[in-house]
């Protein structure tokens, strides 16, 4: 079980996944499903992940299965960003889809 702090352009999320990293393929699937393409990732030691969020990380953890790889710890990126510091998590990830070409507006 892997817990990542993801920033993408929907916002600052929380979120677990019992995949192994947060590239793997299927993992990524379930996140475009949601609308999460491109993202900066870093990863949250699930100890720490456990302490900060107590009962309602047990609840996700029960949760996670082979047909639910994703859940959202956190959805409130402020409260997200006060819970840990940078200096305690992992190293950064970054993703943006095979092909992803810059869509000009206005």
């Amino acid at each position: 079980m892997k817990v990542f702090l993801l920033f993408s352009g929907s916002g600052t999320m929380v979120v677990m996944t019992d995949r192994s990293q947060v590239d793997d393929q299927s993992f990524l699937a379930v996140l475009a499903s949601k609308g999460v393409e491109k993202f900066v990732a870093y990863e949250i030691p699930v100890p720490l992940a456990r302490e900060r969020y107590g009962h309602h990380f047990e609840k996700a953890e029960q949760e996670l299965s082979a047909d639910r790889p994703l859940r959202v710890l956190d959805y409130n990126g402020e409260r997200a960003m006060r819970l840990f510091r940078f200096a305690e998590l992992g190293a950064v990830v970054m993703h943006e889809p095979e092909g992803y070409t810059e869509q000009k507006s206005f």
